[in-house]
């Protein structure tokens, strides 16, 4: 599986770091997009390193797009066309998608939550309208889309997304090795 994974100032550090490093752990092929160039300084002040541009990659060239939550990272997400572009196009060409934490509010705003069940950081629903809602739940898979709540359920999210669209075998096997 070819995963994308972009990152801007202000992304959840852990979310991203363990998502990317579980999934490279299973053998997928994970490229990290930064959306400006450059070191990224993520919400907690890590500096983060992504391994292309996002100007330089085709979105649809991958199999799946993950995006980390933290606020700062989530409004980059939510302002910028190409990974809004990305967020639709993925759902419409049924490819797996998703995020963690306060990124539902990217997936919103790019008009792909109505009608889906997701979950999210507790306290983002309030930034959602009425009647989209989250379950209260650590990884919630509606079709091609699978959200979790935050840093804490990283390895579930990660693990989950590696049952779902790779095997429950190499789940499984990447859970035991992180002594999970």
């Amino acid at each position: 599986m070819k995963a994308l994974v972009p990152i801007a100032n202000g992304s959840e550090e852990m979310e991203a770091v363990i998502i990317i490093d579980t999934l490279r752990r299973a053998e997928w092929d994970v490229t990290v997009a930064g959306l400006t160039p450059g070191i990224i300084d993520a919400s907690r002040g890590v500096k983060l390193v992504a391994d292309a541009d996002w100007g330089t990659i085709d979105p649809m060239d991958f199999d799946v797009l993950l995006l980390p939550g933290g606020f700062g990272g989530t409004m980059a997400f939510c302002e910028h066309a190409g990974v809004q572009q990305a967020i639709r196009d993925f759902d419409a060409a049924e490819k797996p998608f998703g995020c963690i934490c306060a990124a539902a509010l990217a997936l919103n705003k790019a008009g792909v939550l109505e009608g889906r069940s997701f979950t999210c950081y507790p306290g983002v629903e309030q930034k959602l309208p009425a009647d989209i809602q989250p379950l209260d739940a650590a990884v919630v898979i509606d079709g091609n889309l699978i959200t979790s709540q935050g840093p804490g359920t990283a390895f579930e999210f990660a693990l989950a997304l590696i049952e779902e669209f790779d095997s429950e075998e190499k789940s499984a096997e990447v859970r035991a090795g992180l002594l999970l």
